[in-house]
């Protein structure tokens, strides 16, 4: 049981509260009275400094599809390593990985590569800038896109903050300077008359229209396609660039969430499971769009280096992670997806709690609520249900399942149909003790 059987961790963190601010480095692991640290991991499973095992169900926040240590991207690393981690030339590993992206992605015809999904979105949204000459960008509300002052605003607003159906722009941050907020339009997701008529008021100066198809941090929800066409529509008609966020949704399918969407934008920023388990991040789309990265007639309209990107390390990690998601990789993925949402439905059902999941392919959000959920504000929890949520992970944790706080899971390809059966099992029993809190 947690926090009783975890001393290492325990001594560890405390030994972290001397170098590291809180004793933390990532805001999204810690955890109280302390974070469990961990020590190991193979295939669907990570051990932690105190010898327990846990079933990885987040998978370092979507990026480990093929879960730890799998052996062809130990061996790709470990065969790179060899020849050298970085270089400050390039190396031919990038363009074999630009090239099997803009195979994947129909809307892509050129990629750069930077070393974070936060480092893509930025200059995803300073490319829109440089390529229109205008200052804006518009968001919708609750999604995340790293931390970019730009993009983080409107993540976290409380329902003080929520105003009408034109949402207001609001800090994530403390010390976000007003003019930040000032150039960042927040749209509502999911409804197209809002989200439409905010971006035609601010036409004349928007860059970009931001969207994550399916954003994690606003629920999970799956846009309407109706929603995505509208988006597309309405920034032709602006004069503004269409930018999707595929950092995470990138898992759901061969071709991404614009494949399974059937939607083009003009930009498209990638990370997470295109680095082998490695850091990276990318900026892809048209060659008009991309060509304001362009050093070939001397200083770019949009300057971009980074010491580690595009390094040969993640570059060829990244690759043989990729040709291992083959279509039979994404439907085993769809399959255990389906297994996992439909025995956690099932769940909530037999024990009475109100709430069921959300999601897509191999990833999926738990919600204690059984209203209908389109957006951020409908997937705002209240204090009953962040009770339930509480005690939800705790009981997860104790069961030997690793799962974000928030309700995310995050599936990879070496779970078995024993290991979907221990995760559904889980989160029965947890929900076993939801219920007898009412």
């Amino acid at each position: 049981m947690y926090p009783e059987n975890h001393k290492q961790s325990r001594d560890l963190y405390q030994r972290a509260l001397e170098s590291l601010p809180g004793g933390n480095t990532r805001t999204t692991v810690f955890m109280k009275p302390f974070p469990i640290y961990a020590a190991s991991g193979s295939g669907c499973r990570v051990r932690d400094v105190d010898g327990n095992e846990y079933i990885d169900c987040i998978n370092n926040f979507t990026s480990l599809i093929h879960g730890h240590a799998h052996p062809a991207l130990i061996e790709a690393a470990s065969r790179q390593l060899a020849l050298g981690s970085a270089f400050g030339m390039p190396t031919a590993s990038e363009i074999d990985l630009a090239e099997l992206l803009t195979a994947r992605l129909p809307s892509v015809e050129q990629v750069r590569f930077a070393n974070s999904g936060t480092e893509a979105v930025m200059m995803a949204l300073k490319a829109a800038r440089a390529y229109t000459g205008r200052p804006k960008i518009a968001k919708c509300e609750g999604a995340y896109h790293g931390s970019y002052d730009y993009a983080e605003v409107s993540l976290d607003p409380t329902p003080s903050a929520w105003g009408g159906n034109a949402p207001v722009s609001v800090a994530y941050a403390k010390g976000t300077p007003d003019n930040v907020l000032a150039d960042v339009v927040t749209i509502p997701f999911n409804d197209i008359e809002a989200a439409v008529s905010l971006i035609r008021e601010h036409g004349e100066e928007l860059a970009c229209v931001l969207v994550d198809p399916m954003p994690n941090r606003a629920g999970l929800v799956p846009a309407d396609k109706a929603y995505l066409e509208a988006l597309r529509r309405v920034t032709r008609e602006v004069g503004a660039l269409l930018i999707f966020d595929e950092v995470i949704t990138f898992r759901l399918g061969y071709h991404g969430a614009q494949g399974l969407w059937s939607i083009v934008p003009d930009l498209t920023t990638l990370g997470k499971i295109i680095g082998g388990g490695f850091p990276v991040g990318a900026i892809a789309g048209g060659k008009e769009f991309m060509s304001v990265f362009d050093p070939t007639s001397g200083k770019p309209a949009l300057p971009h280096g980074g010491t580690f990107s595009a390094n040969p390390m993640t570059m060829r990690a990244g690759i043989a992670a990729m040709e291992l998601l083959d279509s039979a990789a994404f439907a085993r993925l769809d399959a255990i997806g389906q297994a996992v949402r439909d025995g956690i439905d099932a769940a909530f059902r037999k024990t009475g709690v109100p709430g069921r999941t959300i999601g897509l392919g191999s990833l999926l959000k738990i919600h204690f609520t059984d209203r209908s959920i389109r957006d951020y504000r409908t997937a705002y929890l209240n204090e009953v249900e962040t009770k339930r949520k509480s005690k939800f992970n705790a009981g997860l944790l104790n069961r030997g399942i690793l799962a974000a706080d928030y309700g995310l899971m995050a599936l990879s390809l070496p779970m078995t149909d024993a290991d979907v059966e221990t995760i559904v099992s889980a989160t029965a029993a947890s929900l076993e003790e939801v219920a007898a809190l009412d």
